[in-house]
């Protein structure tokens, strides 16, 4: 195999492609320390896309939680929202006056009209679940406010899962 000979070695083109590889560099090394900065340490738990924290959920009475959460586009309960929605029903059994409203929510993704709908859905399946554990459906209201009242303004998984959730109010 015979060697080529290399001439006519244009040093300033080298001088620019240097200049260029450096800057280049330089530049991912700002975005990389830049994106370190902006990622912030999520508190809270999820069990898949469903959020299990307690953060953001009160308390209807000791130890009943006000609120439970669903998967993206979701309006089936987890077992952990069964769990809740049975603590509420023994606590609305003992509290026969008390009427409710169950507020369905969606994270911000999706349009008003969808989301208003699967709010809907998720309230329905939480009084679905509470009528069979003995609550009339007369104490018990559906609302949805869709993407409309978020718990966390966040636009990532960790705040779209606490917005997916439904909430029982004691109606006034």
């Amino acid at each position: 195999m015979k060697k080529l000979p290399i001439r006519n070695i244009d040093q300033g083109a080298i001088m620019k492609l240097n200049k260029i590889l450096k800057n280049a560099f330089l530049i991912t090394i700002a975005c990389l320390a830049l994106s370190a900065c902006a990622t912030q340490k999520q508190t809270g738990q999820m069990q898949g896309d469903v959020y299990t924290g307690t953060d953001t959920v009160e308390y209807l009475a000791s130890g009943v939680p006000d609120r439970v959460f669903f998967a993206t586009n979701e309006s089936v309960l987890t077992t952990a929202s069964r769990e809740t929605l049975r603590k509420q029903a023994a606590w609305l059994r003992k509290n026969s006056k008390i009427t409710i409203v169950l507020e369905g929510h969606a994270d911000e993704r999706g349009t008003r009209e969808y989301n208003l709908a699967l709010g809907e859905r998720r309230a329905n399946a939480a009084k679905d679940y509470l009528m069979t554990y003995g609550i009339s459906s007369d104490r018990i209201s559906v609302l949805s406010y869709g993407k409309e009242r978020p718990v966390d303004s966040g636009s990532n998984p960790l705040a779209w899962s606490k917005n997916r959730r439904s909430v029982t109010v004691k109606a006034n």
